[in-house]
């Protein structure tokens, strides 16, 4: 198991969706959110769920909220990781990429090192700047963004010292932002 944190991050507006897709049923669980969670609790030793609210979900989980003045936006959720854990950097994943596989983490891991900000998947599609780690060297400027409500996480990567690690393979990254992209996942988990 990775010791380094994984935080899933679940707390969107889903707006493309027309629902909240953390809630959606996924595989044999009753939410894609439990279906992630229970997933990565095989893969990192300590998982964590970035939301507005706990109360939505139907099953036990560590949770670290955003605080609740702040709009959805994945900034809020790097702060309150970062402010609620002491450790130096986490691993991110939103909670709509269910097929993220150990491996990829792993090259995650095993290009990160102490000289970086973040190191962040990209595939031919683009960079996936909630698919990767991040250091604590970025809270200073997650606060300052949060503030100015800029959330911009590539313009961030992009002025850090980000290492970006290519891969081939799209399915991995599947994004299930829209309903029919939702739909092609579950056909996709049956195989």
């Amino acid at each position: 198991m990775f010791p380094i944190p994984c935080i899933l991050f679940a707390g969107g507006k889903s707006s493309r969706m027309g629902e909240d897709k953390s809630l959606l049923p996924f595989g044999k669980f009753s939410t894609l959110a439990e279906f992630q969670y229970e997933r990565l609790k095989n893969i990192f030793s300590r998982v964590y769920i970035s939301t507005k609210s706990s109360n939505k979900f139907g099953f036990s989980a560590d949770f670290i909220l955003d605080p609740q003045e702040v709009d959805y936006a994945p900034t809020a959720g790097f702060v309150s990781a970062f402010r609620a854990l002491r450790d130096e950097r986490i691993m991110v994943l939103s909670v709509d990429t269910p097929f993220v596989e150990k491996a990829v983490f792993q090259i995650l891991m095993d290009a990160d090192n102490d000289d970086l900000d973040a190191v962040i998947a990209r595939t031919h599609e683009g960079v996936h700047p909630l698919c990767g780690i991040y250091h604590r060297s970025l809270l200073g400027e997650f606060e300052r963004m949060l503030e100015e409500g800029d959330h911009r996480l590539g313009k961030l990567l992009a002025s850090s010292r980000t290492q970006y690690i290519d891969f081939e393979r799209e399915e991995p990254f599947m994004n299930l932002n829209h309903p029919h992209e939702y739909q092609k996942a579950l056909k996709y988990l049956e195989l």
